[in-house]
């Protein structure tokens, strides 16, 4: 009996020093780039949209512009296929098509997870980190401690002086510590105006919006607040956001926009954004008194979270360019992809449109994504006849653009089935009797691995002229819808079969027509993967 208490004992030992290893420190990194036996021609991969080699992704993190790259940095587990361990994962592309992996650039350590962030150019070197040849990039993420009694977030930075290849954590982080265990997801910007960076932050559980100012990217100090607004009720904000647009057709006029997510609570359920626009004075933002009362969507669609701009865009280009996570909170975990578990939405250019005496966010494909067309088919004047049943296009594929103009006519709905196939279909429609847009993925292909999966979005979208535009990006496992022009979308991802490769039009109720129509074959932006 000695002998066994004895040995007992040990492995009890042994075990509760593994634990303690096992919580302080991360296992051995595996390195996200490419390897031999990831092909991006897997099942569901998407061919033009970002996804990791390996392994858990969600919220794009540190988007930055730099000496000709594109930076993407998001959060990453390093060692598994859902969410744990988070650090930043990091890309780069010089079209903001093609992408190359890089290595881990802020790894989880002493506890301390690396949560969502953003990243600058510090192009006077306000901090010291570098020189003025020699401008430092800095990421400013969110710290995350748990010990299991107490959670910890604060606002922590980190440099780098060789284009984003290597990171040195500041050290004397964090830089903000307010002792609050829900706030997070720090967007840096220089405010030229006021001489100075602000950092816009969120207060996750109180529905509030945080705004700090620096000289030096170091020591902050606490200017205003924006919240309760807009979709708040027992519900977490995260990822805010906060740029200028001018606004279409107004030469002159601008308007702060404050994108804010929210989870669970958005339009179609789970996870989703709503913007706010108005004023910002270098320390407060007023939202404009005719958007006051409202909640205004960023996208209608299930897969649209975490949407964050790209800091340093030259001005002789001058757009304002996002992109997000394309999953949801409610189901990204169980997700049907292997080795790897989510992915971005394609790049899409910002703009801002005076409608009905109020603000509404226009959102496009940005234009680098023509690059990739290579065959296409255009058709005009098409009757859909609803007596006549669907009509087939003499077009199948898995990755292609679409573009069409539709006349309603006297059709209660009408529009496309994409990747058709046995017993599936994702349908991308238009409601005439209550002016509303559908994507719907009850029949998409593989929707039973989460009971909130199976969906059906809707937009509002009034015709032009008996008319409607749709601008459709279908991918290996997604759909993205502008419609009109570029003011209402739909994001949704879809798992269909590699056999369901069909394109039909459909009208019910009445004929409608197609005006012209156009298509593109999408070539893949993975090396060495066949669109097929």
């Amino acid at each position: 009996m000695g002998i066994r208490y004895r040995i007992n004992a040990i492995l009890a030992l042994l075990l509760a020093a593994l634990w303690v290893i096992s919580c302080q420190e991360p296992p051995q990194e595996q390195q996200n780039t490419d390897s031999s036996e990831v092909s991006y021609r897997e099942d569901y991969r998407p061919q033009y949209h970002f996804t990791p080699a390996k392994n858990w992704m969600n919220d794009p993190n540190g988007l930055v512009y730099h000496d000709g790259e594109y930076h993407l940095f998001y959060q990453y587990n390093p060692f598994g296929v859902t969410w744990g361990h988070m650090s930043w994962g990091h890309a780069v592309s010089k079209d903001l098509t093609h992408w190359q992996h890089l290595p881990v650039a802020l790894k989880e350590e002493n506890g301390i997870m690396i949560f969502s962030g953003s990243a600058v150019v510090d192009h006077n070197n306000t901090s010291g980190f570098g020189s003025k040849n020699n401008p430092p990039m800095v990421a400013i993420y969110t710290g995350h401690r748990d010990d299991g009694d107490t959670v910890q977030q604060d606002q922590r930075i980190a440099y780098s002086l060789d284009n984003g290849r290597s990171w040195t954590k500041y050290s004397r982080n964090p830089v903000i510590d307010e002792g609050m265990s829900d706030f997070r997801d720090p967007k840096v910007f220089w405010h030229e105006e006021s001489g100075k960076w602000i950092m816009v932050v969120a207060l996750s559980k109180e529905q509030k919006i945080r705004f700090y100012g620096s000289e030096n990217l170091k020591e902050w100090n606490l200017l205003s607040e924006f919240g309760p607004a807009g979709a708040a009720n027992d519900i977490l904000w995260e990822c805010p956001d906060l740029f200028e647009l001018k606004v279409e057709g107004n030469a002159g006029e601008s308007r702060w926009v404050l994108q804010v997510d929210v989870n669970p609570g958005a339009i179609a359920g789970g996870s989703g954004g709503q913007y706010f626009v108005g004023e910002f004075d270098g320390e407060q933002f007023t939202e404009d008194p005719l958007m006051k009362g409202q909640t205004n969507w960023v996208d209608f669609g299930r897969d649209f979270y975490a949407a964050q701009s790209y800091s340093d865009i030259p001005a002789k280009d001058g757009r304002r360019i996002w992109l997000a996570w394309m999953s949801n909170w409610d189901y990204a975990q169980n997700v049907p992809t292997n080795p790897w578990r989510s992915a971005m939405s394609i790049p899409r250019e910002l703009g801002l449109r005076s409608v009905d005496s109020s603000y509404r966010l226009i959102q496009k494909p940005v234009s680098e994504l023509k690059n990739l067309r290579k065959d296409s088919i255009r058709i005009e004047d098409k009757v859909i006849n609803s007596k006549a049943g669907d009509e087939i296009i003499n077009f199948t594929g898995k990755a292609y653009e679409l573009l069409v103009e539709f006349d309603a006519g006297d059709a209660d709905s009408f529009g496309l089935k994409v990747r058709k196939g046995n017993n599936e279909e994702t349908i991308i429609g238009y409601d005439a009797n209550n002016n509303r847009l559908v994507v719907d993925r009850t029949r998409s292909g593989e929707v039973d691995f989460d009971s909130t999966f199976v969906s059906v979005e809707e937009a509002p979208l009034e015709l032009r002229n008996n008319r409607v535009r749709m601008h459709v990006f279908v991918d290996w496992s997604s759909v993205e819808l502008f419609a009109g022009d570029g003011e209402a979308v739909i994001t949704d991802r879809i798992f269909p079969s590699p056999e369901s490769r069909g394109l039909e039009l459909f009208s019910e109720g009445g004929s409608a027509k197609v005006v012209s129509m156009d298509i593109w074959s999408l070539e893949s932006a993975w090396k060495n993967s066949e669109n097929q």
